[in-house]
C-alpha cells in the first residue's frame, strides 16, 4: 500500500452512523475501521474516535451510542509498528479526561465482535457496559509488550471482575474467552456473532425510550458514588442527588402549569 493510498484509508479510521428512531431520537455507531490491521490504534484512529464520540454525543437527538469493531476484532491494541517508530500519537480533541473516551452525556454501549486487546481492551472498559460476540476475547498484553496501561485499566478491571483475577489478567497476559468473560461479570451478554450489532442496537433503544434526563443523571451519580464504596457517605451522596433531582422536577413542573 503506497502512502497515499494509506492515507486515504487512515481518513476512515473510525465511522460513524446515524439511525433514527422516530422525529426527535436516533442512536449512533461508531465503528473502529482499521480491519486490515485488526483495528490496531494507529496515530489517525486515536485521533478520530473521540472526535467521533464527542460528534455523536453532541448531536441532541442521539440517545446512546454503540462501539464496535469492523470483523474480525474489536481493537488488537496500540499498533506496534508505529509505537515503535515514535511517530506522534493522535491529537486528543478533549484534554482533562483520563481514559481512552471522552466524558458523554448518553451511554456508550461497547459491542465487541471480536478480540479486545490491551489499548482495544481499555476502549472496551471505558464504555458504560459491553454486550459480546460469541467470537470475543479478552486481554491485557502490556506485560507482554512491555507497556504499562494508562487509561484506567487498573482502576476500572477490578470493580468488574475482582482484583485477584484483574491482577491475573495483567500479570499473565492471558486471554479471556467471551464465555469466561460473562461468568466474570466483564460482559453483561454473550449473542451469537451475527446478531450482535442488532442486540446493540435493541439495547440502545430501550435507552432511548427512557427519560434522558435521568439516564444522564444516573450515569453521573454511578460514577460519583463509585469511589467512596458502600460507605455511609455513598449512601448519603445518593440521597441528596435524589432530594435535588426532585426539587428540580417539581420546579419545572410548576414553571409549566
Amino acid at each position: 500500500m503506497s502512502g497515499a493510498e494509506r492515507d486515504a484509508h487512515e481518513a476512515d479510521a473510525v465511522t460513524l452512523e446515524f439511525r433514527a428512531l422516530d422525529e426527535n431520537a436516533r442512536i449512533a455507531i461508531v465503528t473502529l475501521n482499521r480491519p486490515e490491521s485488526r483495528n490496531a490504534i494507529s496515530p489517525d484512529l486515536a485521533e478520530q474516535l473521540p472526535a467521533r464520540i464527542r460528534e455523536a454525543d453532541d448531536d441532541p437527538s442521539v440517545r446512546a451510542i454503540v462501539l464496535t469493531g469492523a470483523d474480525p476484532a474489536f481493537c488488537a491494541g496500540f499498533d506496534l509498528r508505529d509505537v515503535g517508530s515514535g511517530k506522534k500519537k493522535g491529537t486528543n480533541p478533549h484534554p482533562g479526561y483520563w481514559g481512552a473516551l471522552p466524558p458523554t452525556r448518553v451511554p456508550i454501549i461497547g459491542a465487541i465482535n471480536g478480540a479486545a486487546v490491551t489499548g482495544g481492551f481499555e476502549i472496551a472498559l471505558a464504555c458504560d457496559f459491553l454486550i459480546a460476540s460469541d467470537r470475543a476475547r479478552f486481554a491485557d498484553t502490556h506485560a507482554k509488550v512491555g507497556m504499562v496501561p494508562g487509561w484506567g485499566l487498573t482502576v476500572i478491571l477490578p470493580r468488574l471482575i475482582g482484583t485477584g483475577r484483574a491482577r491475573r489478567m495483567s500479570i499473565t497476559a492471558e486471554f479471556v474467552d467471551a464465555q469466561r468473560a460473562l461468568e466474570w461479570g466483564l460482559v453483561t451478554e454473550v449473542v451469537e456473532h451475527s446478531l450482535l450489532i442488532e442486540r446493540a442496537v435493541q439495547i440502545a433503544t430501550t435507552i432511548a425510550a427512557n427519560h434522558a434526563p435521568a439516564v444522564s443523571a444516573i450515569r453521573d451519580l454511578y460514577d460519583e458514588v463509585a469511589p467512596l464504596g458502600d460507605s455511609d457517605a455513598a449512601f448519603e451522596w445518593e440521597n441528596r442527588r435524589a432530594r435535588e433531582w426532585a426539587a428540580r422536577r417539581a420546579a419545572e413542573r410548576s414553571e409549566r402549569s
